[in-house]
């Protein structure tokens, strides 16, 4: 396994829990945190064994504060182009990621750290959470997607606001909104993330892979297109070991074995 300065990679099981270590700078994305994501993130992958990933932030203050200002400051064009671009890919790979991706947010997410629990599949909140897209607060703009991802979860109108006032919301308000699944006490989010993550586990891995494929592809498609596409990968499914193992389990009564194949 790669090492690595900026995070953390663990693995139980068939969960894999990549989590960001800045603690002291909050977790905030730099350049060279974001090429550790997405060299992490191309390994997971390729990577077989695992079935779901935990995305979370070390310490107890910070998921991920945002990008990181003091890199950011001295920024020309061409740089800030540069980084918002590789901000961008990192986004995409976790929305491309085969497997399925938990955002556990266990405390601020602000800026980048919103646009990164956006690119994920799940998100799942400390009763601590803060969530913003700050940026203009600063005289800038979210750079990662922020502007793409946020009116697609949660509608235009309350994005806009978001994202032109560069107001912070807590936990209960990002759940009432959308951009939430659960929020959880503090103490119990890894918990919740790893329960939630398990039962992904326990399905048949190939099914639950074209499952968010068919979403991802689904949300640039208009209905006729996304019925199509999802007709197509469910076919797919009754190639593999997986489904027929699945349905003789469900005749004969009996808990399925899946294998991923």
């Amino acid at each position: 396994m790669a090492e690595y300065q900026n995070i953390v990679l663990e693995r139980q099981e068939y969960i894999a829990i990549l989590k960001i270590n800045r603690p002291k700078s909050l977790n905030a994305l730099n350049t060279a945190t974001l090429a550790e994501l997405s060299q992490a993130l191309t390994a997971l992958a390729e990577d077989r064994a695992v079935r779901v990933v935990i995305l979370t932030g070390s310490g107890e203050k910070a998921f991920v504060a945002g990008a990181d200002i003091a890199e950011m400051r001295g920024f020309n064009p061409l740089e800030a182009r540069r980084f918002s671009l590789l901000g961008q890919s990192v986004m995409n790979l976790i929305e491309s990621l085969p497997q399925p991706v938990i955002a556990a947010v266990n405390g601020f997410a602000l800026g980048g750290g919103t646009e990164l629990a956006l690119a994920c599949d799940f998100r799942l909140a400390s009763d601590k959470a803060k969530f913003g897209q700050p940026e203009v607060t600063l005289g800038l703009l979210a750079g990662f997607g922020g502007t793409q991802r946020l009116p697609r979860l949660v509608g235009s109108g309350r994005a806009a606001e978001l994202l032109c006032t560069g107001d912070m919301i807590d936990a209960e308000e990002a759940y009432r909104i959308g951009l939430v699944n659960h929020v959880y006490p503090s103490s119990a989010l890894l918990d919740e993330a790893l329960a939630l993550a398990g039962r992904i586990a326990a399905r048949g891995p190939v099914a639950v892979q074209l499952t968010k494929s068919a979403i991802q592809h689904g949300k640039n498609m208009d209905l006729v297109s996304g019925q199509a596409y999802e007709a197509a990968v469910f076919a797919q499914t009754f190639s593999t070991a997986d489904q027929k193992e699945g349905c003789s389990a469900f005749l004969d009564k009996r808990q399925a074995q899946f294998k991923g194949e």
